[in-house]
């Protein structure tokens, strides 16, 4: 069955991301519905499907008002009382079938960013919300170093063709930190110049990939022998765990 996935800009840098044919379309982490009913009304859509990730408002704000719009959507989200107009709570391992375009997703558990937070995953594509960016990952709100690097790796080990779908444009700004890290990281240096082409044109830098990521990005690359030595100046890297990397990594990104 056919269908595309578009962007939807929301709020500063947000990205809706929706998936839609010639009649149907479904949503993701809807912040503000204004933008989602312009882009439905626009193409003579109907919503049928939500899909959210995490409870931050950026993610969730617009649900009530697509659902008084179409009161027989389906939203689909963590176990999480914060987060009003679920219809079909979601945890690890399960599966949402999306009739409407012959879809499947397996969900994940992918706590750090928040603790509620779920991946939508098929073989393809994923939605990562705020989990996985390109070139980064979210700041750690409400989980631990040894929790969030351990979802990224859950990340890391799909396959390589997956792509990646974030939820925020902050490619260009994780790259400068990237750069920071791995300042002689050809794939790093390739990707940031392609970046910042894109960006002078208010082109979109999604979706990555997960073979992508795992070349550039050093949230996913916490095993490597020159970020631990550089980022603990030392010469003795096996003294160092990836988890004292991660955490190391995201301190010094909280404050860039």
């Amino acid at each position: 069955m056919s269908y595309k996935i578009s962007a939807i800009k929301a709020f500063t840098d947000n990205y809706i991301w929706s998936i839609s044919n010639k009649k149907h379309a479904l949503v993701v982490d809807p912040g503000d519905a204004k933008p989602v009913l312009a882009f439905l009304d626009e193409h003579a859509l109907s919503l049928e499907v939500i899909l959210i990730t995490h409870h931050h408002y950026d993610h969730t704000g617009g649900i009530a008002k697509l659902v008084e719009r179409y009161p027989n959507v389906r939203v689909y989200g963590p176990y999480n009382p914060i987060i009003g107009g679920i219809t079909d709570r979601l945890s690890e391992n399960d599966t949402v079938h999306i009739t409407e375009f012959d879809l499947s997703f397996d969900i994940l558990q992918t706590p750090g960013h928040t603790l509620d937070h779920i991946v939508y995953v098929n073989s393809n594509f994923m939605f990562c919300g705020d989990t996985l960016f390109s070139g980064g990952c979210g700041r750690m709100f409400e989980g631990t170093p040894e929790v969030f690097h351990a979802s990224l790796q859950k990340l890391a080990s799909l396959p390589p063709n997956t792509k990646v779908y974030c939820t925020h444009e902050y490619t260009q700004a994780n790259l400068q930190f990237a750069l920071s890290i791995e300042p002689k990281n050809e794939d790093l240096l390739a990707y940031h110049d392609w970046v910042v082409s894109q960006r002078k044109r208010e082109n979109i830098t999604l979706p990555s990939s997960i073979k992508k990521e795992c070349a550039i990005n050093p949230f996913l690359r916490c095993h490597n022998t020159a970020i631990k030595q550089s980022l603990f100046n030392t010469e003795n890297s096996t003294i160092i765990s990836d988890v004292e990397t991660f955490a190391k990594l995201r301190k010094l990104k909280d404050n860039f």
